[in-house]
């Protein structure tokens, strides 16, 4: 009799058992497909992550009808979400740059700067100019400031680019309105506000190690031409006659950050329902935050350059062809995320880490390296990362929430090389070779990872 009542309980476990290793295969396989189509066949992203999440769901036997409403589900909710935050944000920086606001601000921090502080300026310049704009043009418009800088104080090139190149890399991988931060926290469903402002917590110390320290110490190591060899090379900028001041710069690169604060100082410490929290909770949405910037940006920015209307309108309008390509990677690692979930593989990788005891911040990181390292993109790990932990994010505490978004970021910057189009982007920028460019900025991006992702573990056991 024990055995007629056992028998069907071990066809249950046998069953159930079939069925978890069906999901994790299905997950691995469209991880691999994703990592062999981007690294190996050098598809687009967008189609690879679609093809990604068709092998998925596929594999775990998802009816085809089901798993295209799902995947075409999960992009438009992503696109909605974050693909507006990146086209504002890619207004901003457009309207910062062609009004000459980004080069003001570098000239007033270079006047007052010694050489022994030059490092630590870059830095600074990098993070500022970092916050709006995303990483490439980031790496465009500093490149010739790097070398101008370099070459008029007879600096090693190291030890001027590795700091900027850290303060820029280490907002695209924790801090929003960049895209992979920006996917985390709609996948994770943390707070942003939050999200942000310890972003910026952690990349203070994480780019001050990454950057003038690094910087000083590998720059008497690897030995580059002097900077006057690269002036030729770096790319003409076109002289803005008419600039707006350096506090109008600055104020519009710091007004997104300081309006999504709101929200979260309105969710700690006034009451719901009050006219101080809905006014305080309405500009800090992040969508609203972003807008009201920009059209705060067109006015001061745009009457700082005295630019006319169909200039400004040029200018806003310029700032979208770019980031097209990004915003449908983004909106496809949406529609994987979704797959993930409607698979079921989600609430198999919850079972495995509980019965693991795999802490979030640990697994958000781990996967995200590994993502990382095979693809070359920081934002396909992070958004594929994200979509992987989200259910282990359920119940938790806002802080430690969004504590697993920035240790997922921190994974995607680990290690970038010959897959990375950073990488070699900043290989030409700099006149080096693959080695020198494996020794700086692939050690200097692994640096960024692991001490971002030991400042979040110490933050974690504080808050």
């Amino acid at each position: 009799m024990l055995s007629s009542l056992s028998a069907p309980l071990v066809q249950a476990a046998t069953a159930w058992t079939a069925h978890d290793t069906r999901l994790l295969s299905a997950a691995v396989a469209g991880i691999a497909v994703i990592v062999l189509l981007i690294s190996w066949a050098k598809l687009h992203p967008f189609l690879s992550l679609a093809l990604g999440a068709t092998t998925l769901g596929v594999v775990a036997g998802m009816p085809f009808g089901d798993l295209v409403d799902t995947f075409t589900e999960g992009l438009g909710k992503t696109v909605g979400d974050v693909g507006l935050l990146v086209a504002l944000g890619a207004m901003l920086g457009k309207l910062l740059t062609d009004s000459g606001g980004a080069d003001q601000v570098v000239e007033t921090v270079m006047r007052r700067t010694t050489s022994k502080t030059l490092p630590w300026a870059m830095v600074f310049i990098a993070a500022l100019l970092g916050l709006p704009m995303f990483f490439e043009v980031g790496v465009v418009l500093l490149v010739p400031v790097v070398v101008m800088v370099a070459a008029r104080t007879e600096q090693p090139m190291l030890r001027i680019g590795i700091p900027a190149l850290a303060g820029l890399s280490i907002l695209h991988g924790l801090v929003p309105p960049h895209p992979g931060p920006l996917a985390a926290v709609d996948a994770l469903h943390v707070d942003l506000g939050l999200t942000l402002a310890l972003g910026i917590v952690v990349a203070i110390p994480t780019a001050i190690v990454a950057g003038p320290v690094f910087g000083s110490y590998i720059s008497k190591r690897v030995e580059l031409p002097p900077a006057t060899h690269l002036l030729g090379k770096s790319p003409e900028q076109e002289e803005q006659p008419h600039r707006p001041s350096f506090f109008a710069a600055v104020a519009m690169l710091l007004l997104p950050v300081v309006l999504m604060l709101c929200k979260s100082v309105a969710d700690l410490a006034l009451t719901e329902d009050t006219l101080g929290y809905t006014i305080l909770d309405t500009i800090g949405t992040p969508v609203v935050a972003m807008m009201l910037t920009v059209l705060i940006a067109i006015v001061v920015l745009g009457r700082g350059a005295r630019f006319s209307r169909n200039r400004l309108s040029d200018v806003v309008g310029g700032s979208l062809p770019a980031i097209a390509g990004i915003i449908l990677i983004v909106g496809a690692g949406g529609g994987f995320k979704q797959t993930l979930v409607d698979s079921g593989v989600n609430d198999t990788i919850t079972d495995l880490a509980s019965g693991a005891h795999l802490s979030p911040l640990v697994l958000g990181w781990l996967i995200a390296v590994g993502i990382r390292v095979a693809t070359g993109s920081a934002t396909v790990a992070t958004i594929s990362a994200a979509g992987m932990v989200a259910p282990l994010v359920m119940g938790l505490p806002p802080a430690q929430g969004a504590l697993v978004a920035l240790a997922i970021g921190s994974g995607s910057l680990f290690l970038s090389h010959v897959n990375d189009a950073g990488f070699w982007l900043v290989k030409e920028y700099f006149g080096m070779s693959v080695g020198q460019t494996l020794k700086t900025w692939s050690a200097m991006e692994t640096i960024l990872s692991v001490v971002s992702f030991a400042v979040i573990l110490l933050i974690s056991t504080v808050v």
